[in-house]
């Protein structure tokens, strides 16, 4: 029986899909590579057939290629023969072009269909490929992997003290996961000549660590415009010891640093509040001499927060990537954010979330997720820190201090510019686009068993978690010392799609959109090749989508791209702690999923959310632009420019209006970008990591059945304390209490009996005192007046009885004694800041062990620390988290 083409089409593409490559048996058998046109009439089993060869499976992703086979000969007389497989197909060449006998018309119309499906068909023959190069990086070997750190510091000179606790340079215990770059310094690539920026709280360039690579000319202190980054506040620590993550020098103080012949400026913004103007300017600060922008900060980690950076700030990265480097662009990396457990998400965050950004998340010594390291799909890479009982060594504040527990996201992104430190000092001329290709095409792909990675259409892995994987030194700048520079930046601007005619104004006004039902709400936007080809779109990379969409609780709401290929990004998954009611006017999410896929075709959009009866929202419109690298190099190349309003539904769009035209922008308040590790969690360095579940599981199956999960144990560990945070309240989640009517009834009949209590104690007191008799005393019986206090009368029992209710405490009797007022006062506790300060309370808490402050404290720093907990508790108190008070924290705080 013949088995219909379609069906075994559909078979060999399952298997060949969802199988492991088959082993290859080279020395029993032949191997081919068969391309196979389908329309051409002979299917792909009657070829095999007719060439005598079995199909094994579909070439790597290769389309209709396939791999075949044949046992090799038996016999030594055959061996010398022509290769038979060649030879059949020959035969059947020759067999079609005939134009004998009439009786062989019908094997030649078979030969013909033969030869005509049968595109090419190669044998494969194994080669050892030659290295055309002397490779400038020596390959590691097995005895350079068991190298252990005390070889390596005594064949290198390193005689910093704590060389042997870093692990993130050495990792004894599983030297598989470090950051590779001891091969690197092997052949003299130490980051000589690179010149590193930390946005952050400071530098302190007094350090014996840091002295010498301070680079004086490119720091600044915004929060006091100084000119030097001076840490003055208590908590001034974490700019030091990102420094000393790159730069430290090799000496007898702490440890060394990964790029430590390069050079480290200070920038200081988080020390307090600071204007738009002055963040824009930072991030611009001598950009034609600094390379890198360290950043660990963003808006807060709290899982309800979604802010990003205003139009002064976005103009100044664009100008750096731009016009930085002399126009080879300012690579910035961001911190992808410490918010883990409260179900935080990088996609949240307009920093992380821009194109612009090399974003980091973190991975333990083991390799592990940390809980605490935020997922999305803007995630490009990670890189190692705290987590399963260790954290980062690095220098401190002091002239020769050393800290042992500096942790999280904000210590991966130092880790990572460290390494681009390394790359550049090989590649001065890579642009901030290649850095980003580098990263996608050399990150190692930790934890493959993962259920969160998937393979893309280029046939790369992604993870929400990983990105694209873990940085490798050695894998990263080998790759960059024969890089090809990519070709110019091109964008393409889809028209945008309104949904049931919805519409936002200026003043984000709604109208129209289309209710978010059971199942989702989607729309598509096609694209054809001849956009493409009219914008001179060559290949892409990233996507970014605008959406608008009103809903009121923004944290139930889940968006989820899908591109002609059938890979789904997922945007925005739940956030149970986010109860904000303004919904996404005109927000931008980012993904880089789609890295190297073809772009034509249809891209939908689908908006979920968890079809609870009191909260509801409607789908009003999207846009999507594409990103990517030209067709045409030596065609103009259209200059992205920030565009003043962007957020308006549908946009307008004049092209007669004269780009001179004045705006008047809503002037915006400073800010003050909060700590970096103002959301890491206490006990980051013992978060225990995984590689078992995927970031978005509920988003993944709701597309399949369109059901959303309901509220689980998730959303209880967003906080780790009942103590209410700032914007919360003692009140919070009142709404689900009453929405139970258990407790609903329980608390009304708490009320009644309260109040019938409190009844019969005042009636029972009414009674007793209309009984009372009071009598004179004869004039000859006389009372001492201080007997009259010993009397036990019902005086005191009607104290005891207002004891009962809590109306009469000691406290209040001694105020009407003493005419004192109590000084002590229990300060609330704020989850998001006070929980992940820098330095936090261990009272009825669980203890941090990440810590912002010098191990030893001395009396003249006591007051300093007095001042700084004073001002914490200050901003804790008046700060909230989300975006209307412009507050902002730093990416170890926060994520």
């Amino acid at each position: 029986m013949r088995l219909p083409l379609t069906l075994i089409l559909v078979l060999l593409a399952f298997d060949s899909a969802f199988a492991s490559p088959a082993k290859r048996h080279y020395s029993t058998h032949d191997y081919y590579v068969l391309e196979h046109t389908p329309l051409a009439g002979a299917s792909l089993a009657d070829c095999a057939r007719a060439l005598g060869v079995e199909v094994v499976e579909q070439a790597g992703e290769l389309r209709n290629h396939w791999l075949v086979r044949t046992p090799k000969p038996t016999s030594n007389l055959r061996k010398r023969r022509a290769d038979p497989v060649l030879e059949a197909f020959r035969d059947l060449r020759t067999r079609a072009q005939s134009s004998h006998l009439a009786a062989r018309e019908e094997d030649a119309l078979h030969s013909r269909r033969i030869v005509s499906s049968v595109k090419h068909i190669s044998p494969q023959v194994l080669r050892q490929r030659v290295k055309r190069a002397p490779p400038p990086i020596r390959p590691p070997d097995e005895e350079q992997d068991i190298e252990s750190s005390a070889v390596i510091a005594a064949r290198m000179g390193i005689t910093d003290p704590e060389f042997g606790r870093q692990w993130h340079l050495i990792n004894d215990a599983h030297p598989h996961h470090m950051m590779n770059v001891t091969g690197l310094w092997d052949m003299g690539y130490t980051g000589t000549g690179v010149i590193t920026a930390l946005v952050d709280d400071g530098l302190d360039y007094t350090s014996e660590d840091l002295a010498a690579n301070f680079y004086a000319a490119g720091s600044y202190d915004f929060n006091d415009h100084e000119d030097l980054p001076t840490p003055k506040l208590f908590d001034d620590h974490h700019g030091t010891r990102c420094a000393g993550q790159i730069a430290a020098v090799k000496n007898d103080v702490c440890g060394v640093g990964i790029a430590y012949d390069s050079q480290v400026a200070g920038i200081r913004i988080l020390s307090g509040p600071i204007s738009d103007v002055d963040e824009a300017s930072s991030l611009n600060y001598d950009y034609q001499n600094t390379s890198i922008y360290s950043c660990s900060w963003g808006p807060p980690d709290d899982g309800k927060s979604m802010e990003g950076p205003g139009y002064l700030i976005k103009k100044a990265i664009v100008n750096g990537v731009q016009n930085g480097r002399q126009g080879k662009g300012s690579v910035f990396v961001f911190a992808s954010g410490n918010g883990g457990r409260s179900a935080d998400q990088c996609n949240f965050d307009g920093y992380t979330n821009s194109i612009f950004s090399v974003t980091v998340g973190a991975i333990d010594f083991r390799g592990l997720h940390p809980d605490y390291s935020e997922a999305c799909a803007a995630n490009m890479i990670v890189a190692y820190s705290s987590g399963s009982g260790n954290q980062i060594t690095t220098t401190d504040r002091g002239q020769n201090k050393c800290s042992h527990s500096h942790g999280g996201t904000s210590a991966a992104a130092p880790n990572a510019a460290g390494v681009f430190a390394l790359a550049l000092q090989a590649r001065p001329d890579l642009t901030w686009r290649d850095i980003q290709h580098l990263c996608v095409k050399t990150a190692t792909k930790v934890n493959p068993d993962d259920p969160d990675w998937e393979t893309t259409a280029s046939g790369n892995r992604f993870s929400y978690k990983y990105g694209y994987g873990a940085i490798n030194g050695v894998e990263f700048v080998r790759a960059a010392q024969t890089w090809q520079v990519v070709k110019p930046q091109v964008f393409l601007d889809l028209p945008t799609m309104q949904v049931a005619n919805g519409t936002m104004d200026l003043f984000q006004s709604t109208n129209g959109g289309e209710l978010i039902v059971p199942g989702g709400v989607s729309s598509t936007i096609n694209v054809d090749q001849s956009m493409l080809d009219g914008s001179n779109f060559g290949a892409l990379e990233h996507i970014t989508i605008k959406v608008w969409i009103t809903h009121s609780r923004r944290g139930d709401v889940e968006v989820e791209l899908v591109s002609p290929n059938g890979v789904k990004s997922v945007l925005a998954g739940r956030r149970f702690a986010d109860a904000a009611k303004t919904g996404y006017p005109g927000w931008t999410f980012m993904t880089i999923k789609h890295w190297d896929e073809n772009p034509v075709g249809a891209w939908t959009l689908t908006v979920f959310d968890q079809n609870k009866e009191d909260e509801s929202g409607n789908f009003l419109g999207w846009t999507m632009t594409l990103w990517g690298s030209a067709q045409d190099e030596t065609q103009p190349i259209k200059v992205y420019d920030v565009p003043v309003i962007d957020d308006i539904l549908p946009p307008v769009v004049d092209e007669s209006t004269d780009n001179s035209t004045s705006t008047i922008a809503t002037p915006s308040p400073a800010k003050t970008i909060p700590k970096p590790t103002a959301h890491l969690p206490g006990d980051h360095g013992d978060s225990e990591g995984e590689a078992s579940k995927p970031a978005f599981s509920g988003s993944s199956g709701s597309q399949q059945d369109g059901t959303k999960p309901e509220d689980d144990a998730v959303e209880a560990s967003a906080s780790a304390t009942s103590t209410p945070t700032a914007d919360e309240g003692w009140f919070f989640g009142l709404s689900r209490l009453l929405s139970n009517q258990v407790w609903f009834f329980v608390a009304i009949g708490a009320v009644v009996i309260f109040g019938l209590s409190a009844g019969l104690f005042f009636w029972r007191r009414a009674v007793r005192r209309r009984r009372a008799n009071y009598r004179s005393l004869p004039e000859s019986d006389d009372v001492a007046m201080r007997s009259i206090g010993r009397t036990s009368g019902g005086g005191q029992r009607t104290k005891e009885l207002y004891d009962a209710f809590g109306e009469v405490s000691d406290d209040e009797d001694a105020d009407e004694e003493t005419h004192l007022h109590p000084q002590g006062h229990s300060p609330s506790v704020n989850l998001h800041s006070g929980f992940l300060d820098d330095e936090p309370s261990t009272g009825g808490m669980t203890p941090a062990h990440y810590r912002d402050v010098p191990e030893n404290v001395t009396l003249k720093e006591k007051p300093a620390l007095e001042h700084s907990q004073e001002r914490s508790d200050s901003r804790a108190s008046g700060s909230g988290s989300t975006s209307a008070d412009g507050s902002w924290e730093h990416a170890s705080e926060t994520r």
